[in-house]
């Protein structure tokens, strides 16, 4: 059970980075006139236990944090997504 729970750790933790580093890449393409991001590929990766991820490049990069949706969205998947890896790694260790 304990692989299981690092599993769910490692990928939580991939799926964060990738969505950091889209937000960076979409918040450069904006600068620079670039084709965007679709907003439902970054909810699509936050909703694939990317959220923190997300959140954090929200604030680092200073990218989407006028759209309510997206700080609603973000803070509510990230509360979910953290308190059921925690949930995971209490009953599981």
């Amino acid at each position: 059970m304990k692989t299981a729970t690092a599993a769910a750790a490692l990928l939580c933790l991939g799926m964060s980075l990738a969505l950091f580093i889209t937000m960076g890449l979409d918040k450069r393409f904006a600068k620079t006139e670039h084709r965007r991001v679709p907003e439902k590929r970054l909810f699509l990766l936050a909703a694939l236990l990317g959220a923190p991820g997300g959140l954090l490049g929200m604030y680092a990069f200073r990218h989407k944090t006028k759209h309510w949706y997206f700080i609603v969205g973000f803070w509510g998947m990230t509360v979910l997504q953290l308190g059921a890896l925690g949930y995971l790694v209490y009953r599981l260790m």
